[in-house]
């Protein structure tokens, strides 16, 4: 796997921690239960509580597997972003074509465009990244091309 930074506020950093928590404790012992219960039926080739048992292992095994990677390469960033560039962590206010809107620079964990957060990795997050108050640049949306300029950072 990839070992980049994964910036997480500590809210989602707790979030993960939790759910790893209980895939590692609870769940991987309830699955053990089912499979256990489905070897018990007999001929395996064609027992599909078997089969239901083992993808719903796997699934398991792999959501585990990302969260540990996650955790492992966690950043923790603050809600108080202390430059006058853009990073993670910081509430950008910008003028995008004729829209005004307004984001908070999150890591990928946490991206939620419709709660108005956008990943650092994202390409309008990427675009984002270190500018200043009052720069302009161009950003490509769906629609097109669209003249964006910072008017705030928090």
């Amino acid at each position: 796997m990839d070992t980049q930074k994964e910036y997480l506020s500590r809210e989602k950093h707790d979030e993960l921690k939790e759910e790893l928590d209980f895939l590692t404790h609870i769940k991987r012992k309830e699955i053990a239960e089912a499979l256990e219960a489905a070897k018990a039926l007999g001929d395996l080739s064609e027992n599909a509580e078997y089969h239901s048992a083992r993808e719903a292992q796997a699934g398991v095994e792999e959501r585990i597997a990302v969260l540990e990677e996650i955790l492992k390469n966690a950043v923790i960033v603050g809600n108080k972003h202390k430059t006058d560039a853009v990073g993670i962590g910081s509430i950008v206010t910008l003028k995008r074509g004729k829209e005004t809107k307004t984001y908070t620079i999150v890591g990928s964990e946490e991206n939620d465009v419709q709660a108005g957060k956008i990943s650092n990795k994202s390409p309008l997050g990427e675009n984002l990244m270190g500018k200043r108050k009052g720069d302009e640049f161009k950003c490509t949306t769906p629609r097109g091309e669209d003249h964006c300029e910072i008017l705030e950072i928090k």
